[in-house]
């Protein structure tokens, strides 16, 4: 209730958003297409003539069937852009949408960023967004990155005399907590992204590519509707031209302007066409369609795409290095084995096998040392732990052994905190007891806290030096990392309270002393391998996709998970190099890198620079990389990367911000469903590239052919503004939704500079248009005599036998859609029943092609068939399938066609420079 009241008074954390563009900008914007106004200004010639020759009952049927179909186009593609639209917004909602700690009633919540009210306390740490305007309560080391507000790249420092918190900016270093004081749009943020609209028009590289390819086909077409054009003006206007009952059409002197200019029109109407039908518009289209469905259904898998990009480069990724913890482990982790002096404790929760100095010393190290929070219900009841995973996992433990966490809380004073530090691989904080004893508390990497320890408290209390007994520490380091354990050393130190800064800007940028420190224990944390991973791996090994580990932990348990985890096949792999510690890799030259990288499969003991390096040095040497990351310090990483893979629990703010791809549930599993998809992109392009071509192919041979021999076309521009439709449109719907295979996963990664169309879809492409023309120029030529219309009248026959061209070029076209599903398969059935989406287009195009014969004749220059030349029709598509399946029988060379017509200039070229 009393948030409720909160959220009444102060506003909401949300803030009023630019709506996007209606469906009616769709429609404008859709019928701004060149081609499609002058079809329009076309049609209007075309029915005021038709109208002035033919009179109103006949006259305006030409004129009114182009403005149809031009409008039914621009509809149907206003309503797909509008639907991505929307997708997109949608998908940019929920990347807005971050989860976050607060705190409420004494206990730590998580909650959206939009139900944050006036008067929460926020605990902020390393990589967080502020999410709302506050006041810094408490905090330790704490810098914020206000350059998003002030566009200033210096970190600004905050302690209570510059207190002030603003929303939108990142934590750079430190802890703290902070009271909201202002919400939405009563921040600054909130007023600055009211003012800023979501952009969408973001185009990737495959876009691009596919644009210059239609342009360049585009002006082919263009060219070719130029030539037709003039030959048939020059037919028309020299009398060549004949009706279908054999008149002439244009006898000089005697036929009316009117008439001339109609028939002028009727010719300019038809060169139009074979632009449109010439123009493949629906290849960048397809490729909307393919990456709003792929973003959807990645969302459905635990990807969140931030950068459109990122889904196609993920099918070209050749290695991917991954973090350890959370992504190929559970991070669910648990105390299961401690050293306390030299003595191993059986059960690490049993506290009677501690001494109580020993006990308080621990307990007061772990309370303090913590970024995490131990909630004890007043009215009884399970005790909630909040933090990181490892955090919890300590509380736990020391819950375990009696820690008091709110009484040892109150018992001492913070004097300095040295959070957590992923170069430095521990953290610290200073106390002051309430004798007035400063304690200095260390918590982090075993081996390396274990390095700065001189003494050691054994099981009875007592302190011992450290020097004789190292190596046993060591060696219990390595059994427990042995094992896959992480572990975690606890030490602390006194400290004279007069050497302790006592000024706050001397306090603030104390170093906390780190030598001479007295061991308390050693923990072992395991953190189980998350089922699935081993398939997971296995399945990115086949597909040519190489997973290397980079992880901060100890390189023994890196490796004993690399084992478990199927990275590392054997025993006999993990030696060096390729296995490595990260100083180690650092130490190399840049060009010892480039060749060590190559090899490394497992990096322990890694610093952010360490990943950064191993990032960069891959990628000179030629492979896509994927990388994976969860902190601030591996947001460089992240952004040097090829695919940035952020993690969506463990991952903090700057991470995500750095990244191109949120995984959701934080598993590497979700990440190979990620290299699945992006393959699936890039197929799903390439079969409608080979469909649409096809059709293009076809459509503009059999009309310029049949145009420049006879001076008629078989298929008018009604006719192709439809099969326009089924191309760019409910094609591109049909193929780019296409879902993925396994079959994707057993193929290499595709290459950076692989041709679009590669010499698979040109066989198939050119077997198919080569049969679909000769056929259909076969029919139109010889059609009357093949049919059997010779007794019917010259208009009658030309009607039925141009019906019937019409209508088998949209069968083979259907059937084409099932050939392109399957470029490289014999069987281009399989699973096709499964994808509905798919089935549901082609009977949706089936059923409109039957009424527009049966039903729209008079709009589309069509006559009724009869079944007989129903069967014909269906006929001629069926014979391409077995001319398909023969097809994909003939074996073509790997080598791109590109590369046979550069070999003689190549040749011309070192031939020149001998």
């Amino acid at each position: 209730m009393d948030v409720e009241r909160r959220k009444n008074v102060f506003g909401s954390n949300t803030y009023p958003r630019k709506k996007g563009r209606s469906f009616l900008g769709f429609l404008w914007e859709a019928w701004q297409d060149l081609t499609l106004i002058i079809l329009i200004i076309a049609a209007v010639v075309s029915l005021v003539l038709g109208i002035k020759t033919e009179g109103l009952a006949e006259g305006w049927y030409d004129g009114s069937s182009i403005f149809f179909a031009v409008f039914l186009v621009i509809v149907v593609t206003a309503i797909s852009d509008y639907r991505q639209s929307l997708q997109f917004q949608n998908l940019n909602a929920e990347k807005e949408n971050i989860q976050l700690e607060v705190m409420r009633g004494g206990r730590i919540v998580k909650i959206s960023i939009f139900d944050i009210v006036v008067g929460d306390v926020i605990p902020l740490r390393i990589g967080d967004q502020v999410p709302a305007d506050g006041i810094l309560i408490t905090g330790h080391s704490l810098a914020i990155d206000e350059s998003s507000m002030t566009g200033e790249s210096k970190i600004v420092h905050k302690d209570q005399k510059t207190p002030f918190l603003m929303s939108g900016c990142k934590v750079a270093d430190g802890v703290g907590t902070m009271l909201v004081t202002g919400v939405g749009i009563n921040t600054e943020w909130g007023l600055l992204m009211a003012s800023i609209s979501e952009d969408n028009g973001e185009e990737t590289p495959l876009q691009v590519r596919l644009n210059g390819v239609a342009t360049f086909i585009g002006i082919v077409g263009l060219s070719v509707a130029v030539l037709v054009l003039a030959v048939l003006w020059g037919r028309y206007f020299t009398g060549n031209s004949r009706d279908a009952d054999g008149t002439v059409q244009f006898i000089a002197g005697q036929t009316s302007t009117g008439k001339a200019i109609d028939g002028a029109v009727k010719v300019f109407t038809i060169a139009v066409t074979i632009v449109v039908v010439a123009v493949p518009e629906g290849l960048p289209l397809a490729v909307t369609l393919t990456l709003a469905y792929s973003m959807k259904k990645m969302m459905a898998d635990k990807a969140l795409v931030r950068r459109l990009s990122a889904c196609e480069t993920m099918g070209s990724a050749t290695t991917i290095c991954s973090d350890k913890t959370g992504t190929l482990t559970l991070n669910q982790m648990t105390v299961v084995e401690a050293y306390v002096g030299k003595k191993k404790i059986n059960l690490p929760d049993d506290s009677s096998q501690l001494h109580p100095q020993v006990s308080t010393l621990l307990s007061e190290g772990i309370a303090q040392n913590t970024t995490g929070n131990v909630f004890e219900p007043k009215q009884g009841g399970e005790v909630e732990i909040s933090g990181s995973p490892t955090e919890k996992a300590i509380l736990s433990w020391a819950v375990k052994l009696g820690m008091k966490f709110d009484f040892i809380r109150s018992e001492s004073t913070v004097l300095h905190v040295f959070p957590f530090n992923s170069e430095k691989k521990r953290g610290g904080v200073a106390l002051k007891q309430t004798d007035s004893k400063v304690h200095i508390h260390w918590k982090g990497a075993a081996e390396i806290v274990l390095a700065s320890c001189t003494e050691y408290l054994d099981s009875n209390g007592c302190s011992q030096n450290i020097n004789e007994d190292k190596e046993f520490f060591k060696a219990a380091i390595d059994d427990m990392a042995a094992s896959s354990l992480r572990c975690v050393a606890i030490a602390y130190r006194s400290y004279e309270l007069d050497k302790v800064p006592t000024e706050e800007e001397d306090l603030s940028q104390w170093a906390l002393p780190e030598d001479n420190l007295v061991l308390l224990g050693i923990i072992g944390i395991k953190d189980p391998c998350r089922p699935g991973v081993k398939d997971a791996v296995r399945l990115c090994t086949e597909a040519g996709v190489k997973v290397r580990m980079v992880t901060g932990d100890n390189l023994q348990t890196a490796k004993a998970i690399a084992l478990e985890c199927g990275i590392l096949v054997s025993l006999e792999d993990a030696t060096e190099p390729n296995i490595i510690e990260g100083k180690t890799f650092r130490a190399l030259s840049e060009k010892e890198r480039e060749q060590v990288a190559k090899i490394i499969t497992v990096m322990g003991r890694s610093s952010p620079n360490d990943k950064l390096l191993l990032v960069q040095a891959l990628r000179k040497g030629g492979d896509v990389v994927a990388v994976t990351g969860d902190g601030t310090n591996d947001a460089p990483a992240l952004h040097e990367a090829d695919i940035g893979l952020s993690m969506g629990i463990q991952g903090t703010e700057v991470a995500k911000e750095s990244s191109d791809i949120i995984i959701l549930d934080d598993n590497f599993a979700s990440v190979v469903k990620v290299v699945r998809w992006g393959r699936s992109v890039y197929a799903n392009i390439q079969k409608f590239i080979q469909f649409q071509l096809t059709v293009n192919v076809a459509a503009l041979v059999i009309n310029v052919v049949a145009a420049v021999s006879s001076g008629r076309v078989p298929l008018n521009a009604v006719q192709l503004l439809w099969v326009n439709l089924i191309m760019d449109t409910l094609g591109a719907l049909a193929l780019a939704t296409e879902p993925p295979t396994d079959n994707l996963m057993h193929r290499t990664p595709v290459g950076r500079r692989e041709p679009l169309i590669t010499n698979i879809m040109w066989r198939n492409l050119l077997i198919q248009a080569m049969y679909q023309v000769a056929v259909l120029l076969v029919l139109n030529f010889l059609g009357t005599s093949i049919l059997g219309l010779q007794n019917e009248t010259q208009k009658q026959a030309t009607s039925v036998k141009n019906t019937i061209i019409f209508n088998a070029f949209v069968f083979c076209q259907i059937f084409n859609e099932f050939n392109a599903r399957k470029p490289e398969e014999i069987n281009i059935f399989s699973g096709v029943t499964k994808n509905y989406l798919f089935m549901g287009i082609i009977g949706i195009t089936l059923v409109l092609q039957i009424l527009i014969i049966m039903f729209l004749g008079k709009f589309t220059k069509t006559v009724r068939l009869s079944w007989q030349q129903w069967l014909i029709c269906l006929g001629i598509a069926i014979v391409s399938w077995p001319l398909a399946v023969i097809g994909k029988l003939i074996p073509v060379s790997k080598t791109p066609l590109g590369e046979y017509f550069s070999r003689p200039i190549k040749r011309c070229r070192n031939s020149r420079n001998s």
